[in-house]
């Protein structure tokens, strides 16, 4: 099993938007989903996305997406739309869930039986790191993890990096799940 956590400074924690970009960036917690989730034609079983939301109205919310139960779903951001919008009104979509839950609260609850990884332009390079089973990869939104929110990060895990560039949060999950099916195909032919 791996994990997503994204820490999302501004998304709404309301179904009152129009559009993702607009409601506090909750088109990036779409992106980070789909990244994490899908594969070509099919949806990675084993992954959990985690958004800790923590704009207006009511911060924080805690949106799970769960692959092994994720049905009626698609890559399209009208589909996500829909869906974020629904879980958000307080409705249910298979896979989906809110609850009221502190990024700090689901870390530390993570860090129980997980390794926790922050990614961050300066920390060790992901090639000189051995990656545990069952991996927690914490994620900043567009703007990065605020100070605070990092250092309590790092109480429970290592500071790891894909190099100096800065790439997308999604792009970010996309190159680390790339790695991970790497190790597990070379460990697969051991």
């Amino acid at each position: 099993m791996r994990e997503f956590v994204l820490y999302s400074r501004l998304g709404r924690t309301d179904a009152k938007w129009v559009n993702l970009h607009d409601a506090g960036r909750l088109d990036i917690v779409y992106e980070c989903a789909v990244a994490s989730l899908f594969l070509s034609h099919a949806l990675r079983k084993d992954v959990v996305f985690h958004a800790v939301l923590n704009g207006p109205p009511s911060p924080p919310v805690h949106l799970k997406v769960e692959g092994l139960t994720l049905h009626d779903v698609r890559t399209d951001q009208q589909t996500w739309t829909n869906i974020l919008k629904k879980v958000l009104s307080g409705r249910t979509h298979p896979g989906v869930s809110t609850e009221r839950l502190s990024f700090e609260a689901l870390l530390k609850e993570k860090a129980e039986k997980s390794q926790i990884y922050v990614l961050e332009e300066g920390g060790k390079d992901i090639s000189e790191v051995d990656i545990s089973e069952n991996p927690v990869f914490v994620l900043g939104d567009h703007v990065g993890l605020p100070r605070k929110v990092e250092n309590y990060a790092l109480r429970y895990g290592e500071k790891i990096s894909l190099g100096k560039k800065p790439y997308l949060a999604a792009t970010c999950i996309t190159i680390l799940n790339y790695v991970l099916d790497r190790k597990e195909a070379s460990m697969s032919l051991l």
